[in-house]
């Protein structure tokens, strides 16, 4: 495991790393279209918990998930840190808030173990593995998973009880 240093071979895996508190995560950067700065959000009214409204990115809209509150951790707070991580999802533009951004890391595909066994709900089916990154543990999201347990797109539209 090295920060990316620009060559990947089949073995590895680049991830971009950020945080959820003080908790690390990681993304499969093939899934990851680009990294923003949190700004003008709509919020969307009757849309679930987890999701922040919708943001025009270019000319394309984005609806915004704040994935600490998605992973039933934390809801994240924006400040000066907070990042969003654009994905695209069944054709639809999704942004992930986070915490903070940390690196891009060249990570062994060998070095990824299964998520632990006492990681029991909705955060262990959203886990594709962990693996250690210097002396911090890093939980490998499925985005699949964390993105289909409810469809974002379609959360928008459904009223809160």
């Amino acid at each position: 495991m090295a920060e990316y240093s620009g060559t990947i071979d089949e073995q590895q895996m680049l991830v971009a790393t950020f945080f959820l508190g003080d908790a690390a995560f990681g993304l499969d950067t093939s899934q990851v279209q680009e990294v923003v700065r949190v700004g003008s959000i709509t919020p969307v009214r009757h849309a679930a918990e987890f999701v922040l409204g919708v943001m025009n990115l270019r000319g394309r809209i984005a609806t915004v998930i704040n994935l600490g509150a998605k992973l039933e951790l934390d809801r994240t707070e924006i400040d000066e840190d907070s990042r969003i991580f654009i994905v695209e999802w069944e054709g639809e533009q999704i942004g992930l808030l986070v915490d903070q951004v940390a690196d891009a890391i060249a990570v062994d595909r060998a070095l990824i173990k299964p998520a632990p066994e006492n990681v029991r709900g909705i955060q262990g089916r959203q886990f594709k593995g962990v693996f250690q990154a210097d002396s911090r543990l890093i939980a490998l999201l499925d985005m699949e998973t964390v993105l289909s347990t409810e469809d974002p797109t379609e959360a928008v539209s459904t009223r809160r009880d």
